[in-house]
């Protein structure tokens, strides 16, 4: 039988668990988020998100055995994340991983949470192919890389200062909307009028591929300080961010594209989930003759799917390896992790 990996996923605010079997593919996988408990404090509150992966985790494992019809000891290794993220929610992840690995005497793997969403459209079917050129876009995160192969990752650009997503979810609490704000953005901004107000886009003309949104953020507060903040002057607003954002990343995108002479651009993370990123970057990127990969949308949150998937190909690469002893890393650059392969 080919070997099965168990992927722990517990970066922040969603506990995610996940089997995936080479040759076979994902056989289950479970999900819980704690939006709703965030949202009466309009954030994640750290110490209450790594209490609850404790409820969380170990009923969740058990749901995919379960679901796959799997037994524990038929799985060959376990995955988890070891960052970046909250440093109280991975050691959850992180312990809970290390244990159950050690009872069964199997290798244990710490992945890095990007390089999860970085590789999660392989996942989809059709599958992009190597080299290509990938948008990590999230709410910490916002970075444009070159994928040769797994474990192959040039840097290109990334933001200097907020994340794409953390100007989604900022710009939305300076409307009064609720948690998690970008999703909340982005539901008003349907109801917006093109035209009506005009907001920065950030070194859109800047000759590289760096990423700045803090700029757009104070524009925001500017500008709804002087308003009358009705509800469709909230939704105006709304499109206004939204379409400012989309620009600046579907522009350096394709930017990207030229500059490595690819064709192919891989779309993660949370903002990945965006209707209209995904409607402009694939018109636009399609007009010169390349292609948009996107995963599935349930796999563009965190979950423990992109987890347990990268750990299988780490795991064909070190299959004898077992050490338990473990650290987290919240924070943690993802060019480290090349010299890991």
């Amino acid at each position: 039988m080919s070997p099965i990996t168990l992927g722990i996923e517990s970066s922040c605010d969603e506990t995610g668990i996940a089997l995936y079997q080479m040759g076979r593919g994902l056989l289950s996988h479970a999900l819980y988020t704690q939006v709703a408990m965030h949202n009466e404090y309009g954030g994640v509150v750290p110490e209450l998100a790594s209490r609850d992966h404790v409820r969380r985790i170990t009923p969740l494992i058990r749901q995919v055995l379960r679901e796959a019809n799997v037994s524990s000891d038929q799985i060959s290794a376990v995955a988890y994340t070891q960052g970046p993220g909250l440093g109280g929610a991975l050691l959850v992840g992180a312990s809970v991983a290390n244990a159950f690995a050690f009872a069964l005497d199997i290798p244990s793997i710490g992945i890095h949470h990007l390089e999860g969403h970085l590789l999660s459209p392989l996942l989809s079917d059709p599958a992009p192919e190597f080299p290509f050129v990938a948008l990590l876009v999230s709410g910490g995160h916002t970075q444009l890389m070159r994928v040769d192969g797994v474990g192959q990752y040039t840097l290109l650009g990334e933001t200097l200062d907020d994340a794409a997503g953390e100007a989604f979810d900022k710009s939305a609490k300076l409307l009064g909307l609720g948690y998690p704000g970008g999703p909340e953005l982005a539901k008003l901004a349907s109801k917006g009028r093109s035209g009506i107000y005009k907001l920065p886009r950030p070194m859109l003309h800047s000759g590289d591929l760096e990423f700045s949104f803090s700029g757009l953020k104070t524009a925001v507060l500017t500008l709804v300080r002087q308003s009358n903040n009705d509800d469709q002057t909230k939704a105006d607003i709304s499109f206004a961010v939204q379409e400012a954002i989309i620009d600046v990343l579907a522009q350096k995108a394709l930017a990207a594209l030229v500059q490595t002479g690819l064709n192919q651009l891989v779309v993660a993370g949370g903002v990945g989930a965006n209707k209209l990123l995904r409607e402009k970057l694939s018109r636009d990127i399609g007009k010169r003759g390349g292609k948009v990969f996107y995963p599935d949308l349930e796999f563009c949150t965190d979950n423990g799917a992109m987890i347990a998937f990268a750990g299988a190909l780490r795991f064909a690469q070190q299959q004898d390896k077992k050490d338990y002893r473990f650290n987290v890393k919240p924070r943690w650059n993802l060019q480290e992790i090349v010299l890991q392969y």
